[in-house]
C-alpha cells in the first residue's frame, strides 16, 4: 500500500528518486533546489548509497557520466545557471548513450537573475541546451505528487532508452508541499541488466563507452543512430493531458505550475459562460505536436501562458500553425501570473 506524506516539491522528487533505485547522486548546492540537497545528504548515506557534493556542476555531471557508465542508476540536480554549467557533461551523456536523471529546479534569468520560480529554461532543456545534436526527454511536473511520479518514472525511461532525462519543474513547485503518496522502493536486484555497462572484463572483451570518433563516416553513423532513437522515443513517450477540451472553442497551453492556475481560470471562465479548456503538455520533449494540432483544427483560438518571454509559445505555433490564433501572455523575472491576469487576457479572445 502506498504510503502518503506531507512533502515539498524538492523532497518529493528527492524521495522518490531513492525508491526508484537511485544509488549515486552529486550536486553541488543552489537555490531554490537547496532542500533537494539537504534531503539526499541525510538519506542516501543512510542507506549505504553513494551522495556527494562536488566541488562544482561540472565535477558533479562528470561523477554522474562515471556512475551511469558503471551501470548505476544515478542522479544530479540544480537550478538554471547550475544547469548551464552541466550542459557539457549532459552532452557527453546522451553521446555516450547513458541514462542519468537531471533536476532543474528553475529560477528566474537570465544571469544569476534571482531565487523566484520561472519557466526560461524551456530552450535549453527541450532544444538540447548543449553542443551536438541530441535531446534529452524532458518531463514537465504539475504538482508535487507528480514531481514524484515523474521522477520514478524518469529512471525508468532513462534506462529503457540510454538517455539523459530532465525533471523541469520550477522554484514554487520545488518549494511547496502538498500531500503525497510514495509507492514502495523497487528492488534493484530486478532492475534489467545492462550489458554494455563498463563492470570490468572478466571473462569477455571490455566495453568502452566514449562519445568520441575522429573518423566523421563513424561519427555520422553514431549521429544516425541516435536519430533513430530519438524516433523511437516520439512513437512511444508522449504525454499531456487535457481539460473541459469536449466543447471549448478556446484553450490555454501550459504546463508546470502555470498549468495548475490555468485549471482555475478554467473554472472561473466556465462560471462566466466561456467555453474555456486547457492543454497540458507533460512531456516537454517530445512535444505533443499531434495531439495539440487536431485540437487547434477545433477551436478559435490557441493561448499560450508561460513564465517566459514565450519559449514554449514557438512549439504552439509549430503545432497549430494556421488553424486558429495563437496569442501568448506571459510574466517574466520570477512573477508568477495569476488567475484574475489569465482570465483578464482570455475574455480579449472569447466569442
Amino acid at each position: 500500500m502506498a504510503e502518503r506524506y506531507l512533502l515539498r516539491g524538492n523532497e518529493a522528487i528527492a524521495e522518490s528518486a531513492i525508491r526508484a533505485g537511485c544509488e549515486c547522486y552529486f550536486a553541488y548546492p543552489i537555490t531554490p533546489q537547496g532542500e533537494l540537497v539537504e534531503y539526499m545528504a541525510r538519506r542516501m548515506p543512510r542507506l549505504g548509497r553513494t551522495f556527494i557534493q562536488a566541488e562544482s556542476e561540472v565535477a558533479a555531471i562528470n561523477m554522474v557520466y562515471g556512475a551511469a557508465a558503471a551501470g548505476v542508476r544515478t542522479m544530479t540536480s540544480s537550478s538554471s545557471p547550475g544547469i548551464s554549467l552541466k550542459q557539457e557533461g549532459i552532452s557527453y551523456l546522451a553521446g555516450s548513450n547513458l541514462p542519468a536523471v537531471i533536476v532543474n529546479v528553475v529560477r528566474g534569468g537570465p544571469g544569476l537573475g534571482n531565487i523566484a520560480p520561472s519557466q526560461c529554461d524551456y530552450f535549453q532543456a527541450v532544444k538540447g541546451g548543449g553542443h551536438g545534436d541530441y535531446h534529452m526527454i524532458v518531463l514537465g511536473p504539475s504538482t508535487v505528487p507528480e514531481a514524484g511520479e515523474l521522477t520514478m518514472l524518469a529512471f525508468d525511461l532513462a534506462d529503457r532508452y540510454r538517455t539523459p532525462v530532465m525533471i523541469l519543474a520550477d522554484g514554487l513547485l520545488g518549494q511547496m508541499m502538498e500531500p503525497v503518496e510514495l509507492p514502495e522502493p523497487i528492488d534493484v536486484s530486478k532492475l534489467p541488466p545492462k550489458p554494455w555497462a563498463a563492470t570490468g572484463a572478466r571473462g569477455r572483451d571490455p566495453n568502452i563507452i566514449l562519445s568520441f570518433d575522429l573518423s566523421p563516416d563513424n561519427l555520422k553513423r553514431m549521429n544516425l543512430e541516435l536519430q533513430a532513437k530519438y524516433n523511437v522515443i516520439r512513437e512511444n513517450e508522449i504525454r499531456y493531458e487535457e481539460t473541459e477540451t469536449a466543447d471549448a472553442d478556446m484553450v490555454i497551453v501550459a504546463y508546470g505550475t502555470i498549468a495548475r492556475i490555468a485549471k482555475t481560470v478554467v473554472r472561473m471562465a466556465r462560471a462566466e459562460g466561456i467555453r474555456l479548456g486547457l492543454f497540458r503538455p507533460i512531456t516537454l520533449w517530445p512535444y505533443p505536436y499531434d495531439a495539440l494540432r487536431a485540437l487547434a483544427d477545433r477551436v478559435a483560438t490557441v493561448l499560450t501562458v508561460e513564465m517566459s518571454a514565450g519559449q514554449m509559445w514557438e512549439d504552439v505555433r509549430l503545432a497549430v500553425a494556421e488553424r486558429a490564433a495563437t496569442p501568448f501572455y506571459g510574466e517574466m523575472g520570477g512573477v508568477v501570473p495569476t488567475p484574475k491576469g489569465i482570465l483578464s487576457e482570455v475574455k480579449k479572445y472569447a466569442r
